[in-house]
């Protein structure tokens, strides 16, 4: 900035020179009387060898200045072709969410069959507190990390300190195909493909935007996705290092197959058809490698021990336990905020058992809204073994509060009672 504050005043100064010199030259017809040719000629030389130095001096601090600016347009250049860090250009959003849901349970007592029915309503409450962290990066690469405080239903209405309980990210390779890595946290739900454009807050498990096998967890998972057209198709594995344990005999290591192939229909209709196969292994020995360390043969075909393949006790039959559930799923949106939905969900070891619910809502985002849902399950063709309703209105305080005023009508068996509920949600 020095230099280029000088090279201004040298221009100046070359300027003022220079109007000097012609203005000393048509004067002197004026002075004529007081001046000789001789004095004007000495004059002129002088002033002409001023405006040279002007010039020399001028022409090498700009010579100088455009050095410096090439100097500087060359760094520029460097950092903008070089590919550098992924983060450098990352932007950082902060979402932050508490809900808190309280029910009441209009019965007598509560003994063992009504707490079997609460429990199969799938109704979650308490307090859940949620902090996520989600980065761009590169051109449409996301990374999140997701904090919790404390887990619905667990007891302790307080919650615990918060805990790292989900790292996501998704790599956006192309137009029509995406992959998808969890190192902890994975849900079946972060791999599936959304059919709906906005997940409503649900009260319950048959209240949420889709079968219960999408909030199946397993530790890690890696995943990809396929558009082709008006068809998606989404495949994932998951895996858990660690496990429950089977009758002591050491840690179990779960691997959950998820699939799901979604059809975009006329209308904005979409048809979607989920299913996961599950497996649970024991490792044999009771022994763990840490965290994110999972062995795996090479070289020989994976036997747990010898009498895991020849044992045919029952307690050899428990050792290696195998199943999967599938699910049939349609969601249509009639408008911005209205939509209708339902799906149904049955078990593969268990054909006659069929879980099953349908949603209708309209809940625009700042406006009165409201939702209905029923569900069930069935055991068999005329077996409705759980029978429930729920209705709840949403009532909206700015874009940041809500609150859903609720009633729910559970029915198992001879076991029957009605439930009052209220949630409230804050959102940062």
């Amino acid at each position: 900035m020095e230099h280029l504050t000088l090279v201004v005043d040298k221009l100046k100064e070359f300027g003022k020179s220079t109007q000097e010199l012609a203005h000393g030259i048509l004067n002197f017809g004026d002075n004529s009387k007081h001046r000789s040719p001789t004095s004007l000629l000495r004059y002129i030389m002088r002033k002409i060898e001023i405006l040279k130095r002007l010039q020399r001096e001028a022409f090498s601090d700009i010579m100088k200045l455009r050095d410096r600016q090439e100097k500087v347009e060359r760094v520029l250049t460097f950092y903008k072709s070089s590919k550098g860090s992924p983060f450098e250009e990352a932007s950082t959003h902060v979402k932050g969410k508490v809900d808190v849901l309280g029910a009441l349970f209009i019965m007598d007592g509560v003994d063992e069959q009504k707490y079997d029915a609460i429990q199969r309503s799938g109704i979650k409450t308490g307090i859940d507190a949620r902090l996520i962290f989600e980065t761009g990066i590169r051109e449409k690469d996301t990374l999140v990390a997701e904090f919790i405080a404390s887990e619905k239903g667990q007891g302790d209405m307080l919650g615990g300190p918060l805990s790292l309980a989900k790292v996501f990210y998704r790599a956006h390779v192309s137009d029509w195909f995406s992959a998808v890595a969890i190192p902890m946290g994975a849900q079946c739900r972060d791999v599936g493909i959304p059919t709906s454009s906005r997940q409503e807050m649900a009260l319950s498990n048959y209240s949420e935007s889709g079968p219960p096998l999408l909030n199946q967890q397993s530790g890690s998972a890696i995943g990809i996705m396929v558009r082709k057209s008006n068809v998606v198709t989404s495949l994932a594995q998951f895996v858990s290092g660690i496990g429950m344990h089977i009758n002591s005999a050491g840690i179990t290591r779960s691997l959950i197959t998820f699939g799901q192939v979604v059809l975009q229909l006329p209308g904005n209709t979409k048809l979607s058809l989920l299913g996961v196969h599950k497996e649970f292994r024991p490792s044999g020995q009771n022994l763990s490698l840490g965290a994110l360390a999972l062995p795996v043969s090479v070289f020989k075909r994976n036997r747990f021990s010898e009498t895991s393949v020849e044992d045919d006790s029952p307690t050899s039959s428990e050792r290696h336990i195998s199943g999967g559930s599938i699910a049939l799923m349609l969601n249509s949106e009639l408008d911005e905020s209205t939509r209708i939905g339902g799906w149904i969900e049955t078990i593969n070891s268990n054909p006659r058992y069929l879980q099953w619910a349908v949603t209708m809502c309209d809940a625009p985002e700042d406006e009165f809204g409201w939702g209905l849902t029923l569900g069930g399950l069935l055991q068999g063709p005329k077996s409705l073994e759980h029978f429930q309703v729920e209705t709840y209105l949403n009532l909206n305080f700015g874009k940041r509060f809500k609150l859903q005023p609720a009633v729910v009508y559970v029915k198992e068996g001879a076991t029957q009672f009605p439930a009052l509920m209220l949630r409230s949600s804050w959102s940062l």
